[in-house]
C-alpha cells in the first residue's frame, strides 16, 4: 500500500493515513473485500507508532470504509452507494469553500464566482 506520510503537513498522521486510504477506495484502487495490511505491518512499513495506524484504522471502520474481522484483519467494506455519494458531496463542499476563500481574498463577487463556476461545469459536461 502507497501512503506517504509527511511531518510538514498540518495534518496529524493518522488523518494522512484515513484520508489516503479513503481515497484508495473511493476511486476504485482499493476494491470491496480487498484485503488491507496488518496494523502491525502498516506501522512498521510506515515507521510509525501502532497506535497512530490503529486510530486511523479506527477512524476508517467507524466512518464505514473498512471491517474489522477478529483474527482475520482488516477488509474494504462493500460499497454503500449512498454513503459513497454523501462523501464525494463532503469533498466537494470541502473543494468549494476553499475555492470562496481564495475567490473572496481578491476581491471577486458571487457573480464572478458562479460564471467560472458555470464555466468549468459546462466543459465537465463535454
Amino acid at each position: 500500500m502507497n501512503i506517504l506520510i509527511s511531518n510538514a503537513s498540518g495534518k496529524p498522521i493518522y488523518e494522512q493515513i484515513t484520508s489516503q486510504i479513503k481515497a484508495m477506495i473511493l476511486s476504485g484502487e482499493l476494491e470491496a473485500g480487498a484485503a488491507l495490511p496488518s496494523i502491525r505491518l502498516l506501522a512498521k512499513e510506515l515507521r510509525i507508532s501502532v497506535i497512530t495506524t490503529k486510530r486511523a484504522y479506527e477512524e476508517l471502520e467507524r466512518d464505514g470504509f473498512i471491517v474489522t474481522a477478529p483474527g482475520k484483519g482488516s477488509f474494504v467494506a462493500e460499497k454503500n452507494l449512498d454513503f459513497v455519494r454523501e462523501e464525494r458531496l463532503r469533498q466537494a463542499e470541502e473543494h468549494l469553500q476553499k475555492a470562496v476563500s481564495c475567490a473572496r481574498s481578491v476581491g471577486m463577487t458571487e457573480e464572478e464566482l458562479q460564471a467560472i463556476l458555470h464555466v468549468f461545469y459546462e466543459e465537465g459536461m463535454q
